[in-house]
């Protein structure tokens, strides 16, 4: 049984710009989901010794990791950081709007639907690549006892639905909320939201 949770609210989240593995800083709400995403995984856990807290390496996944760590009463020192966490890569989509992308790039969209647009970029990483990183992810943190694991929207869909066996083009709709703490026990992903 592992947790899973996204990070808090950005900055370009709240500008509706697709990072990928660019960052900005969390605005004041994110650091406000980060807070609650640890009051709550303080409630599901009860006592966090002896659990792990693995980030995503991008700074606004570590960022809301050292918010729960704080809540959990962990030091920061104990996240781990492991790249198969991070954010699809955009390529040079990475910083601009969707409007942006389909005026600088209007043919790779062509036929692209709302969950899928994301892996059509000329530079950027396809479905398969990310979902062999995080199926190799998910293998390893099958082998421990206790996992808070800290991700992003795209990313943690692909997990929850390799870790649920969701088809790829179901698992890509599903939600994206930094508003709740996932639990992934016994091949199920249940939400449970924050507060």
């Amino acid at each position: 049984m592992f947790y899973l949770t996204l990070h808090g609210e950005t900055e370009w989240n709240f500008e509706r710009r697709f990072q990928g593995q660019l960052d900005s800083p969390l605005t004041e709400h994110g650091l406000q989901q980060a807070r609650l995403m640890g009051v709550t995984l303080r409630r599901l856990l009860g006592d966090a010794s002896g659990c792990a807290v693995v980030s995503s390496p991008l700074g606004r996944a570590c960022r809301t990791a050292e918010i729960i760590c704080e809540v959990l009463g962990m030091e920061s020192r104990q996240i781990e950081t492991d790249a198969r966490l991070a954010e699809i890569n955009l390529g040079s989509w990475a910083g601009l709007t969707r409007n942006e992308v389909e005026a600088r790039w209007p043919r790779p969209l062509d036929g692209a639907g709302r969950y899928d647009w994301y892996f059509r970029s000329p530079d950027g990483e396809t479905l398969d690549d990310l979902t062999a990183r995080v199926r190799r992810w998910l293998c390893d943190a099958a082998l421990r006892d206790r996992v808070i694991a800290v991700s992003h929207g795209v990313t943690s869909r692909v997990l929850r639905g390799l870790y649920a066996s969701i088809a790829e083009s179901e698992a890509l709709k599903l939600e994206v909320s930094r508003d709740a703490v996932f639990r992934l026990r016994d091949g199920s992903v249940d939400r449970i939201p924050c507060g």
